[in-house]
């Protein structure tokens, strides 16, 4: 297995397209009507307040939720996520906030656990601390003194790498990064954000969640914003400024970006949705 071969999907194409995607918890609506479309070789930031509907999104395309309606394209082709053994199989991986390590187990075994590389029926310890190894330097990590340091010795920075790492070892096309530099220090927030910015550059998709907007225009190329459930609008993150995003976050709408202005819903004929997302 080759590790971290870049996609060769065309950059300009969306690798993940979703179309009216609903999601309800008993009666309550949590994402209505989404639309969202994720770049190979883009990082997609997406912003929202607390209870807007970030997780509950980020889990449908992950597989822990299944999503009620609405379409899910990967690559093209319209595709079925019942469980996060289908997003795997796409080529999706997630790193959560809480990271998912093993404090007792060092950096090789973390990227391994669970898939475990065997020679006979003993672990294959040699290939699978190359390939660690491999994959560290293709993402121009130079921050881990060795590959056998047990995780509970690193910083919160370079546990985060740790956990980046694991997620693209397997050839992943996407990966989501939930907020990847909370609770980091500074150099620490430099340190991962450029390794975000990296993966990018490798031709992965990559979708960023963060709550720090200053985070978010440091690497992001495309912003998509939540509000209650709806995603308002998406565009180029050079097209915007903080303020307008902050509007957008705390109340669906900035000038002519967002939600409608309530005289214009109540003079325009209906159209099933009063989001307006711009590409």
């Amino acid at each position: 297995m080759t590790t971290m071969s870049a996609p060769v999907s065309d950059r300009t194409a969306p690798l993940l397209s979703l179309r009216g995607v609903n999601k309800s918890f008993g009666a309550v609506d949590v994402l209505r009507s989404v639309d969202l479309d994720v770049r190979p070789g883009k990082v997609t930031a997406l912003v929202g307040d607390n209870g807007a509907g970030k997780s509950t999104l980020i889990k449908g395309i992950a597989g822990i939720h299944t999503f009620d309606a609405g379409g899910y394209t990967f690559d093209g082709n319209p595709v079925t996520v019942h469980s996060p053994k289908d997003s795997n199989a796409l080529g999706i991986s997630v790193v959560y906030q809480d990271l998912a390590l093993c404090d007792n187990l060092d950096v090789v075994q973390n990227m391994y656990l669970g898939r475990e590389l065997r020679k006979a029926r003993l672990l294959d310890e040699d290939a699978m601390e190359a390939r660690a190894k491999e994959t560290l330097s293709g993402l121009s990590v130079r921050t881990l003194k060795s590959v056998r340091q047990q995780v509970a010795s690193l910083s919160g920075g370079q546990r985060q790498t740790v956990a980046i790492a694991r997620a693209v070892l397997w050839n992943s096309r996407l990966v989501i990064l939930d907020e990847p530099t909370a609770a980091l220090g500074v150099a620490q927030t430099e340190q991962v954000l450029l390794l975000v910015r990296r993966l990018a550059d490798r031709g992965l998709a990559v979708i960023l969640i963060s709550h720090n907007l200053t985070d978010v225009f440091a690497v992001a190329d495309e912003i998509g914003v939540l509000y209650l459930g709806q995603m308002v609008a998406q565009f180029d993150a050079k097209s915007v400024t903080s303020n307008q995003v902050v509007e957008l976050i705390t109340g669906g709408r900035s000038g002519d970006l967002g939600l409608k202005r309530p005289e214009d819903t109540a003079s325009a004929p209906a159209t099933g949705t009063d989001a307006g997302v711009q590409s």
